[in-house]
């Protein structure tokens, strides 16, 4: 079979992107042909993929995600695709991978001037072409979180959507010499035996909630503090955390080590995994922390975070969000004599759960909407 896979942009280390290139490996490995449509690529394209670049045109995010949904038909239309896939929102689908939150929910939290913005409207317009009650787009769902609030919205059909297992890597799973890789990145980053060092890993600074760690990091009790390390790997707007950082006096007590392919190497050396997201679909690095043996702290509304609990793999923050309860509870973790039962349940969980085939699933689901 033929797929178009689309995508607004692709950059290396993206939950969305990882994803995307992940279900087009599989889809590949059946011996389907994956062609793809997107307004940038970023990094090095694979081979065994051809890639169309549609270049979108705007001064906004929205703009340009507006211009390439109305220039992407032209360019698929021709070529007689058995099944179209998208993993954003736009027209033209027959498979939407549902990686986002419901945007129309959120937007009503807001202010009444932001839902007459031109970014508002144009993001609900999209949004409205793949779950009005009148669309026909198949929908893998990543996370049933979310399903409520577009079957409550739009009036989406329950039938048209499809729940399928987390997907993570299984290179994130602890190796058998854990311990080794762990004294060499202690040893490589100059951490102190008895330094707890808190790890936060994650692409868009804001959403995942790096102001509040920072914040819980300052609220530690100085004997604490002193021995309390903050890593955080991604992709993010560096400076006004830093600046954050610097005004409550932790700077030296903060690391930005950016987007990393060895994101294994920090599970397995840090100590706590923090991710206090302010939404969060899914949150797949909460169950990569698990397998890799390392505890967890996380914000209640992450859409995988009843793992965490199901496993006892470490504490949940519970809506709605106060940050003095985070500040407590990060304080009660890191002195805990649980963590190595934390580790354990964690490990033991992602060994008795099916938390990996996620992929195979969303081709099972593509294949079958493109026979039909």
């Amino acid at each position: 079979m033929k797929f178009a896979f689309c995508l607004f942009k692709y950059f290396p280390f993206g939950g969305l992107q990882r994803g995307f290139l992940q279900l087009a490996e599989v889809c590949i490995s059946r011996g389907h042909q994956v062609d793809v449509y997107t307004g940038s690529w970023v990094g090095k394209q694979p081979d065994n993929l051809q890639v169309f670049i549609i270049p979108d045109k705007g001064a906004t995010n929205h703009r340009r995600y507006k211009s390439f949904a109305e220039r992407l038909d032209k360019h698929i239309t021709a070529e007689h695709y058995d099944a179209v896939v998208g993993f954003n929102k736009m027209p033209g689908l027959d498979v939407y991978f549902a990686s986002d939150t419901c945007f129309a929910t959120k937007a009503l939290e807001r202010s009444f001037l932001y839902r007459l913005s031109g970014r508002c409207r144009a993001l609900m317009r999209l949004e409205h072409t793949v779950f009005d009650r009148q669309a026909t787009t198949q929908i893998i769902l990543i996370s049933n979180s979310e399903k409520q609030f577009y079957m409550d919205y739009y009036g989406t059909d329950e039938q048209r959507f499809h729940l399928v297992p987390p997907g993570i890597s299984r290179d994130r799973l602890a190796p058998p010499n854990a311990p080794e890789i762990r004294d060499d990145f202690r040893r490589e980053f100059a951490i102190k035996p008895n330094q707890h060092v808190v790890l936060m890993v994650g692409s868009d600074y804001k959403r995942k909630g790096v102001d509040r760690t920072i914040r819980a990091i300052s609220a530690l009790p100085l004997y604490l503090k002193e021995k309390t390390l903050l890593m955080v790997v991604g992709k993010g707007r560096v400076r006004p955390y830093l600046r954050l950082a610097k005004k409550l006096g932790v700077s030296s007590h903060v690391n930005f080590a950016g987007e990393r392919s060895d994101v294994t190497r920090f599970l397995v050396g840090a100590d706590l995994l923090l991710h206090p997201a302010y939404q969060e679909n899914t949150g797949t690095v909460l169950i990569e922390a698990m397998s890799a043996g390392l505890p967890v702290l996380a914000t209640d509304n992450c859409g995988y975070s009843f793992h965490v609990d199901r496993a006892g793999a470490g504490k949940l923050v519970p809506s709605p969000f106060r940050q003095e309860i985070l500040n407590n509870m990060l304080v009660s973790m890191l002195i805990s004599d649980k963590k190595d039962q934390w580790r354990l349940n964690g490990k033991k969980y992602v060994e008795e759960t099916d938390v990996y085939s996620r992929h195979e699933k969303a081709a099972d689901i593509i294949e079958m909407v493109a026979a039909s």
